[in-house]
């Protein structure tokens, strides 16, 4: 009989010390029960590991949504542009203004095109956004003094037509506006517009381009050309940075390539024909000159600027 209460009582001795032991490390204090069994309904824990929408579900999806591409490419988006070398008025020894299309058929401008990535798109979507500022194609505006608004800009972007529809319960006549955006594809030109000159300084001849404006054509109701019709010009020095920051699709097949709008126009990696120099009159070529007439003489006038170079140095 002793026994069996000595042993019951050392049973009970051991519970109580091993209950002590537990209570004395558990972080919550003294008295704080620790338990290693696991909540009813397991859905609870699970709601304080999870966020749920409001806990920026959405963010979560953007940060995960997959890269289409072997590494996701940031170098052109951080790009930015050197500044133009200053030029005092009495080194420029010799300048001359010209005016040039670019024709995005001709097969060294096929990248003006890229169906991803058109130059055009990218022009009107910052101008739209208020990004790039944008001038009239008035006289004023060609000088960039007149700067177009936003509505300016959308209403040269889409136009509004009158289409008589019919009530399907009533057959009635109705009539709706619909709005029509200008289709990238119909933008088939730019006019550039740029400035020679002779740099004392440096001895070199240089170009500064000033502008550029995307061209479309006007057709009639049967659909035969009228006259072509610029849409806006961009101060090209203001639109250095998006343009430098906007890949381009060149034709060597190399995807990976870092070349910018930027590097395109200051490299002249484009094929153009002059349309116009300064000259007393202020016309174009087309003014006095048809057909092949017109493109000797565009030539004439682009060979006339380097041989001025040319002419000026002694052997």
């Amino acid at each position: 009989m002793h026994k069996q209460l000595n042993w019951t009582l050392l049973c009970l001795l051991v519970f109580v010390l091993g209950t002590t032991v537990v209570t004395a490390q558990t972080p919550g204090g003294v008295g704080t029960p620790t338990t290693t069994t696991p909540p009813a309904g397991g859905a609870e824990e699970e709601e304080e590991v999870e966020p749920g929408p409001s806990e920026g579900g959405t963010v979560e999806e953007a940060s995960d949504a997959p890269v289409d591409d072997i590494v996701k490419k940031e170098i052109m988006g951080e790009r930015r542009v050197l500044p133009y070398q200053p030029i005092r008025e009495s080194d420029v020894f010799w300048q001359k203004r010209v005016w040039r299309v670019i024709d995005v058929r001709e097969k060294m401008n096929l990248s003006f095109a890229y169906p991803e990535a058109p130059l055009f798109k990218i022009l009107a979507d910052a101008a739209t956004k208020g990004d790039l500022p944008v001038y009239s194609t008035d006289e004023d505006g060609a000088k960039f003094k007149k700067r177009m608004s936003t509505d300016d800009v959308l209403s040269q972007l889409s136009k509004t037509d009158t289409v008589v529809t019919f009530d399907p319960e009533t057959y009635e006549e109705q009539s709706k506006i619909v709005r029509n955006d200008i289709n990238w594809e119909d933008v088939k030109r730019f006019r550039v517009k740029e400035e020679w000159f002779f740099d004392k300084e440096t001895s070199q001849l240089q170009v500064r381009i000033l502008g550029i404006a995307p061209i479309i054509d006007q057709k009639d109701n049967d659909g035969n050309f009228r006259f072509e019709k610029p849409l806006f010009w961009v101060y090209y020095p203001q639109a250095r940075e998006l343009l430098a920051r906007h890949r381009v699709f060149t034709q060597g097949g190399n995807t990976n390539a870092t070349l910018s709008w930027e590097d395109i126009f200051e490299m002249r990696y484009f094929a153009s024909y002059i349309i116009k120099e300064s000259n007393v009159y202020d016309r174009k070529l087309e003014a006095y000159l048809q057909g092949v007439d017109l493109l000797m003489q565009s030539e004439k006038i682009k060979n006339d600027i380097f041989n001025w170079e040319h002419d000026l140095w002694q052997y």
